[in-house]
C-alpha cells in the first residue's frame, strides 16, 4: 500500500510544480503587460518615470504582502466546516479581521496616493488611476471563461 501512495505522489508531484508554474507564468505575463499598458498610458517623461516606477514597484509590493496575509486567514476561515461550531467571540474576531485587512488595504492606497500626489503632476495621477481600472477590465475580459460575461 505505502509503494501504491508514493507511485501515486511520484506521478501527481509534476502535475502540480506544472500548474504552478503555468500559474506563476501567467501572473509573470500579465505583470509584464501592466507595466507596458500602464507605459503607454501615462506617457511619462523620463524624469517622471524615475520618481513614478519606483513607487509604483513599493506599492505593489506591499499590496502583495497583504493579499498572501489575507489569504492566509481566508485558508484559515474556510478551514472551518461549520461557523456554528464557533464561539461568538471567534465568529466576530473573523469578521474584524476582515474588516482590518480592508482597512489597511485603503490605508496602503492612501499612503500611494499621497506619494504620488507630492511626486508627480495631479493629472499623471488621474491617469494612472484611470489605467488601472482599464487594465482590469481588460484583463478580466481577457482571462474569462468563455461563455462568462
Amino acid at each position: 500500500m505505502k509503494y501504491l501512495i508514493v507511485i501515486a505522489l511520484l506521478f501527481t508531484f509534476p502535475i502540480l510544480s506544472s500548474a504552478q508554474r503555468n500559474g506563476n507564468e501567467r501572473f509573470q505575463e500579465i505583470e509584464a503587460y501592466k507595466v507596458t499598458y500602464l507605459t503607454g498610458k501615462l506617457e511619462l517623461s523620463s524624469e517622471e518615470a524615475k520618481i513614478f516606477w519606483p513607487l509604483y514597484n513599493a506599492w505593489q509590493t506591499e499590496q502583495r504582502d497583504l493579499r498572501k496575509e489575507r489569504m492566509q486567514k481566508m485558508i484559515s476561515f474556510r478551514k472551518i466546516t461549520e461557523i456554528e461550531e464557533l464561539s461568538d467571540s471567534e465568529v466576530q474576531n473573523l469578521i474584524l479581521n476582515d474588516f482590518n485587512i480592508k482597512q489597511r488595504e485603503l490605508n496602503l492606497d492612501k499612503k500611494y496616493y499621497y506619494k504620488l500626489k507630492s511626486s508627480l503632476p495631479i493629472k499623471i495621477v488621474g491617469k494612472f488611476y484611470r489605467a488601472q481600472e482599464a487594465f482590469k477590465k481588460e484583463i478580466l475580459a481577457k482571462y474569462r471563461p468563455q461563455g462568462r460575461q
